[in-house]
């Protein structure tokens, strides 16, 4: 059976943690923080989220070799 490619992309966005769920990091934390909010800055602050139940099985797709 050959290899199933993984999409860069994705890879690049989401990960695994030890129990399978998939791993994103928030939004809106890279530039342009003098422009916002001390509060839009703090609810951003923990990096990392987890992804929706309903997208899960899309990026488990692109991510084969994961958990």
């Amino acid at each position: 059976m050959p290899k199933l490619k993984t999409n860069k992309a994705a890879a690049k966005r989401y990960s695994y943690t030890a129990t399978g769920k998939v791993k994103r990091t928030k939004s809106n934390r890279r530039h342009l923080l003098g422009n916002k909010t001390t509060r839009q800055k703090k609810s951003g602050k923990v990096q990392n989220a987890y992804a929706d139940k309903t997208c899960e099985a899309g990026i488990k797709k692109m991510l084969p070799y994961g958990n």
